[in-house]
């Protein structure tokens, strides 16, 4: 792979490409992106969307959009600083092409700020929900109707894959989906595969997959604009843009320390625990006589969480750096964070937040209701839309119908189509909306 591919401004719907030295200086192409992200209402919903702790009435526990806003601030750090080595490193980059530090910056920022977009509400326990109601529920019914690869979209129903969906479908007005630069839409997906074969191998692209059957086409043609390897001759399978590395650092970053900053201040993990955790990453960037001068316990462990974070991210970009060239071949087959010095401690602080965030009897009891939620919305639209296209639609299936929106696949004649319309329409719902429509459903509340 090179970067003069790899930083390709065209953007998705578009048939012309563009070059940096064309760009308006005051709004540049990347920075295009991140205001489309901004403004789409797919992000705005994520402001409704559980990050850790479901539906939490506190002022200070983190959403899906206060969390993605984080990792795209985290993010853009990283792309500056990588971007102003790699400009040293490759200088035709600047002098020839145009690039600037700033580009580098702007593509992992916009990226980092979507790369949660495709999340269904309730966490990733609703992404669980949705999979296991055709891998074990009554959607199980359809797996003869549907090709392997099908069928594999819907019982491992994939964040990643749906967010590249939000990105690129088009729709009545909006051809190209977000029509976000070809450079972006590769830094955002970390998972360069289809849902078939599962983890075929080690390789840290083979984890989860990125994209849905419905956008097979889509994914090449990006791939193809990008110059990513294949890694696969039987199965569409390619290497990672390199600046997927630096999306999913920043997300590494965030989750790990912001989570821990959350169980803190909501008293599921003692105060004690930053300092003794937290420390060992700072080492000798804290000064006591600062901590100790905080007053109350949400500042000092902000003052932690801000001192952590920055280490983590110098030590990313030298990881990056340091493996450049395997990353370029699609060598390097591991997390960033996998090859940090504080791997010990961040393993330390996950398990933590494990034990006594995700586990916790609040997240566990929300997230059982929002399997509850989840599985009745789409046994009724997948039985409303199935038999409306049947001719077989009972009166209320068909109320059923006229409540839901256009962009929902009714009379499409593709089995496949039709069920994944309706996760894609429950995967963009809020939680909240999630909650009022099942309440609707089973006519508790109207």
């Amino acid at each position: 792979m090179n970067w003069e591919q790899l930083l390709s401004l065209k953007r998705f719907g578009d048939t012309n490409k563009r070059i940096r030295k064309e760009q308006d200086e005051t709004r540049l192409g990347f920075e295009v992106d991140y205001d489309r992200v901004i403004f789409s209402s797919e992000f705005r919903s994520l402001q409704d969307k559980t990050q850790v702790i479901p539906l939490s009435e506190t002022d200070f526990v983190h959403t899906r959009l206060t969390h993605s806003l984080e990792v795209s601030v985290v993010g853009r750090s990283l792309g500056r600083r990588v971007g102003q080595k790699l400009l040293e490193k490759h200088p035709h980059l600047q002098t020839v092409h145009g690039y600037q530090a700033n580009d580098f910056g702007a593509i992992v920022a916009a990226a980092a700020l979507a790369h949660d977009i495709g999340n269904p509400p309730f966490g990733h326990s609703g992404e669980k929900a949705i999979g296991e109601f055709f891998k074990t529920g009554e959607g199980k019914i359809y797996k003869n109707q549907l090709t392997a690869k099908e069928y594999q979209d819907l019982c491992d129903f994939e964040g990643n894959a749906n967010g590249f969906k939000i990105l690129t479908e088009n729709r009545a007005g909006r051809h190209g989906g977000l029509r976000l630069s070809y450079a972006t839409l590769g830094a955002f997906m970390k998972y360069p595969k289809e849902s078939l074969p599962k983890k075929p191998t080690r390789h840290i692209a083979d984890k989860k997959y990125g994209f849905f059957q419905s956008e097979k086409e889509a994914f090449q043609d990006i791939a193809n604009e990008l110059g990513l390897l294949k890694r696969s001759s039987r199965d569409v399978s390619y290497s990672r843009h390199p600046l997927a590395f630096l999306v999913e650092a920043a997300d590494d970053i965030c989750y790990t320390i912001i989570d821990f900053e959350d169980g803190i201040n909501l008293g599921l993990i003692q105060e004690e625990f930053a300092l003794e955790y937290l420390s060992k990453i700072i080492r000798d960037n804290i000064r006591p006589e600062n901590y100790y001068a905080l007053s109350t316990k949400e500042d000092r462990i902000g003052y932690l969480r801000a001192l952590a974070i920055g280490s983590l991210i110098n030590e990313a970009v030298d990881i990056f750096m340091k493996h450049e060239d395997a990353i370029l071949k699609g060598d390097f087959d591991c997390a960033l964070l996998d090859k940090s010095k504080y791997e010990a401690q961040i393993n330390d602080i996950i398990k933590i937040s494990v034990e006594n965030i995700y586990q916790s009897d609040d997240v566990v009891d929300k997230e059982i209701a929002g399997y509850g939620v989840i599985n009745t919305l789409l046994k009724t639209y997948t039985n409303a839309i199935n038999n409306g296209f049947n001719n077989t639609a009972s009166n209320y299936d068909k109320l059923i119908l006229k409540s839901l929106p256009k962009t929902i696949s009714v009379n499409d004649s593709g089995l496949y189509k039709r069920l994944s319309s309706v996760c894609y329409y429950v995967s963009l719902l809020s939680d909240s909306k999630a909650i009022l429509d099942y309440k609707k459903i089973r006519g508790i509340e109207f």
